[in-house]
């Protein structure tokens, strides 16, 4: 059972806390929707995955996946906590760079970057592109020309191994978008073109099984699975990686039913696996890299939404809306994400009826939680949503023209707004007038 997710601060009004800060307080000042995240968390969740590696004493890289959550306070952040950075996009990128982060510890992922998102990678000077197919490498060998430069990448493999979780998260199978399959003769063939190229390093490997992980068996078979091949590649290649990159996907607490592993478990199974397939085949210890995003920022994040209208279907539901939904969380409606919430006015009262909370949107589908115990709800009710700091904000969207909510950062006693909340101007900004 999550201690975040179930155990939250209350103050002696009966409201819900977010660092020392009162939500209420929060939601009054910034207005709702909104997103506070408590940084003292985000720090907490990355130290504990560095400090397993140091306790096991390998060379390591803790890269923060910035698709869980991006903006220039959150990039600065991973940098002050000495994380290196995962960026899947341009955007991405561009955010990075204007957040100062040193281009040496960025790792470009992604499964179909274009030219110029290449070309603009090679001009920062990142530290590894996670090369996904064999368009990419021959874009990447041209551009590598065309600049005068070298790029240090890893092969992503597709390892033939999936974890439990929602289809939709699951990337490690043989039918997956992803990576170099390792089945198939992709992957050697990928890793005998790559080290052809002069302008083109090897590093490594990665692989990722799939996110909201709750067991490191699947990690272990990978591990296995890739170090057969490494023998093999070695002997007609040459070929030792000096690098091996696990990926992410380590899952949190959304609902009291979730256990997660804490990040020690999956850092001991990946060090250990590695270490006893380098022994088995006689190879030298890699450098050991992960990917960890939801599982830095997802729980340190909760949404304040206000509650407004309602609608009782006796015997059947009894609709609660609110301010927000699918637009600031796609989740539930995209793969029947669940989450759990309380009254943030009100959390030490007691629960009275079961409510189905509604988003705004005018969709059937855009519905946050569909049996969730509450006091009496009424209209300007405060509704904290937990758990949403990864994959809210970050696939957040303008349907029906609404705009985006504010982000907001809680440390202890202070608080400060990273991301300004859009407003109607901002959505038609872009837009131009009919001129035929």
């Amino acid at each position: 059972m999550s201690m975040s997710v179930m155990t939250k601060k209350r103050n002696e009004q009966g409201h819900l806390m977010i660092g020392n800060i009162d939500a209420v307080h929060l939601a009054e000042q910034y207005q709702t929707p909104m997103f506070a995240y408590d940084v003292a968390t985000i720090r907490s969740k990355a130290r504990a995955f560095k400090r397993a590696f140091e306790q096991v004493g390998i060379d390591y890289q803790v890269a923060y996946a910035s698709k869980a959550f991006s903006c220039i306070a959150m990039i600065q952040l991973a940098y002050e906590e000495g994380l290196s950075l995962d960026v899947v996009s341009g955007g991405e990128l561009y955010t990075a760079i204007q957040a100062d982060f040193p281009m040496e510890k960025v790792h470009f992922n992604g499964n179909n970057k274009s030219r110029r998102e290449i070309r603009e990678a090679l001009r920062a000077g990142i530290g590894c592109f996670v090369v996904d197919n064999f368009h990419e490498l021959e874009l990447l060998e041209e551009e590598c020309g065309n600049l005068q430069t070298q790029a240090n990448i890893l092969l992503r493999i597709t390892p033939g191994i999936e974890g439990t979780t929602h289809s939709y998260i699951s990337t490690g199978g043989e039918d997956s978008k992803f990576g170099f399959d390792l089945f198939n003769g992709q992957a050697e063939a990928a890793v005998a073109q790559s080290l052809a190229v002069s302008s083109i390093q090897l590093q490594g490997l990665h692989f990722h099984i799939g996110s909201q992980l709750f067991e490191t068996s699947v990690l272990t078979k990978a591990i296995a699975t890739l170090y057969r091949h490494i023998e093999h590649w070695r002997t007609l290649h040459g070929f030792i990686p000096g690098v091996i990159n696990a990926g992410g996907g380590f899952g949190i607490s959304y609902t009291r039913y979730d256990e997660p592993l804490e990040p020690k478990a999956f850092v001991e199974t990946i060090v250990h696996s590695i270490r006893e397939e380098s022994g088995r085949c006689h190879l030298p210890i890699p450098e050991v890299w992960i990917e960890p995003g939801r599982s830095i920022v997802g729980e340190a994040g909760t949404t304040l939404y206000t509650i407004g209208s309602q609608k009782e279907i006796e015997h059947v539901r009894h609709y609660v809306s609110v301010d927000g939904g699918m637009t600031d969380n796609i989740r539930p409606a995209l793969y029947g994400a669940r989450y759990e919430a309380e009254l943030a006015n009100r959390v030490t009262q007691r629960d009275e009826k079961t409510y189905a909370i509604a988003g705004k949107a005018c969709e059937s589908g855009d519905m946050l939680i569909y049996d969730l115990p509450l006091p009496a709800a009424k209209s300007g009710d405060l509704l904290a949503v937990f758990s949403t700091g990864a994959y809210g904000y970050a696939m957040a969207s303008n349907y029906n023209r609404l705009p985006r909510p504010p982000v907001v950062f809680v440390e202890n006693d202070e608080h400060q707004l990273v991301v300004e909340p859009e407003n109607y101007a901002d959505l038609v900004r872009n837009d131009r007038p009919l001129n035929m």
